[in-house]
């Protein structure tokens, strides 16, 4: 780290309260110089209890603690400094980003996290640069996917698409629940990705398409209209062609089944809940017993008590 505290002594030497050879901040100066980095702050803060309270003082204990690696007490005492001579914001900002770039060597993601965090405190609108994906992945590892979002897409923003990065944006948007924009990104990943990690891909495309696919069928059956069920047909659709989840796949065709038979495409509701029922172990599970329901109802025509009145094939 550079020096800063250097231009401090010069830009404020004449400025001290104290301006005497001997005083603490004229000792903590020397100590500074001489690299006995404690000494130094041990100085300048007996100037302080002493009353020499003014921003540069304050600058200099910030400074040296920000060298000793200390985040906590520099940003506090940059801040004291800031709320004086606003000019030491920036000063602050660029020690505390410079702390945060060496935790990010060091992989300490929390001290990392810290440090990015009171410099923006110092100075709102601070551009993150190189730190926004380290600080996006730390909120995404610690599940905090709302504050790792926005850094992503600032990420995104600056061209920076590896797939390892639109998986990990996928997975932030899928767990705040939004699996149409995951969706988008699962893709993007999908179609740069090798082919295994094309697995992980697909479990979460399937996952997500199976979520929106109920979704947009539960509210085509509260009065949505068709359109939603034609997307929620393209959706579950998706599901089935990568056919991730597999615990999912029995009632992916069933809902493909019933939003079939809404659309009124019969013979293809048909077929859908005979696929539930080739896939569940004997055909015999509460599932395929309710496809076997739909597929009687639809063949035979006749409607089931708990369908009466509703429109398409039933």
């Amino acid at each position: 780290m550079s020096r800063i505290l250097l231009l401090l002594v010069v830009a404020f030497a004449g400025a001290c309260a104290a301006g005497t050879e001997d005083s603490a901040v004229r000792r903590g100066d020397v100590a500074f110089a001489a690299d006995s980095l404690e000494e130094a702050l041990a100085e300048y803060q007996l100037a302080l209890r002493q009353g020499d309270g003014g921003p540069e003082v304050l600058a200099r204990v910030a400074h040296t603690f920000a060298l000793l690696g200390r985040v906590d007490p520099a940003a506090e005492y940059y801040r004291l400094a800031a709320e004086a001579d606003e000019r030491f914001a920036d000063q602050g900002a660029a020690d505390l980003m410079h702390l945060a770039r060496e935790a990010e060597a060091g992989n300490d993601r929390f001290r990392m996290a810290t440090a990015v965090t009171r410099a923006q405190e110092l100075r709102p609108g601070l551009g993150l640069g190189d730190m926004a994906l380290p600080l996006a992945r730390h909120f995404y590892i610690n599940g905090e996917f709302g504050r790792a979002l926005p850094l992503y897409r600032r990420v995104l923003i600056e061209a920076d698409t590896a797939p390892r990065i639109l998986m990990e944006v996928g997975q932030a948007y899928e767990e705040t629940g939004d699996c149409r924009q995951a969706l988008l990104f699962f893709e993007r990943f999908r179609a740069e990705a090798s082919r295994a990690e094309r697995v992980e891909a697909d479990w979460h495309i399937g996952t997500c398409g199976f979520e929106v696919a109920s979704d947009l069928l539960t509210a085509a059956r509260r009065g949505g209209g068709t359109g939603n069920l034609e997307e929620a047909l393209r959706m579950i659709d998706r599901t089935i062609e990568v056919g991730e989840p597999q615990h999912l796949l029995s009632q992916a065709w069933f809902n493909r089944g019933e939003i079939l038979a809404a659309l009124g495409d019969c013979s293809g509701a048909m077929d859908a809940f005979a696929e539930v029922r080739a896939l569940e172990p004997g055909g015999a599970g509460a599932l395929a017993n309710m496809a076997r329901e739909r597929f009687d109802a639809i063949r035979f025509g006749r409607g089931l008590s708990s369908l009466r009145g509703s429109s398409g094939c039933y």
